[in-house]
């Protein structure tokens, strides 16, 4: 048996609509919205009478995707969002934009903020972190040609 492919990345938000608009203003798709609860839920997660708002977002090229969840209950018990850059665990979603002063333009009209700021590897790319919606730690990278 083999795998076939990442299907998602996690992520737990505080205020769902503000971080669909942000991934929507980078790029994202949405793909759907919907509540997740119920016995079979808790289950899976291990957390009884969970209840949960998600919303499904789809990169362009339909091969990447984000799972935002916003807890309704239980709520939230742990935030990694000031964890610096080399906390153990999961840390960022990095994504390829064609053009990365555009798009953090774009992106600081919807609250980003740089996280230190852009450099460039070589002559391969543009690299920067930025802090979106509730201070989740994303990536930008523009390919150098």
């Amino acid at each position: 048996m083999t795998l076939k492919r990442m299907d998602n990345v996690g992520i737990v938000v505080d205020d769902l609509d503000a971080t669909i608009v942000f991934f929507r203003e980078l790029g994202l798709d949405l793909e759907g919205r919907a509540m997740v609860e119920g016995e079979w839920a808790g289950r899976v997660t291990g957390l009884d009478d969970q209840r949960v708002e998600i919303a499904m977002m789809r990169t362009p090229d339909g091969h990447g995707r984000l799972e935002l969840s916003r807890f309704l209950s239980p709520p939230a018990v742990a935030d990694h969002r000031n964890a610096p850059v080399n906390a153990l665990g999961y840390l960022r979603v990095m994504f390829a934009v064609d053009d990365i002063d555009e798009t953090l333009e774009r992106l600081r009209k919807r609250g980003a903020q740089l996280v230190g700021e852009v450099v460039q590897y070589q002559d391969a790319y543009r690299l920067c972190y930025i802090r979106g919606p509730g201070g989740i730690l994303i990536g930008l990278a523009q390919e150098l040609k």
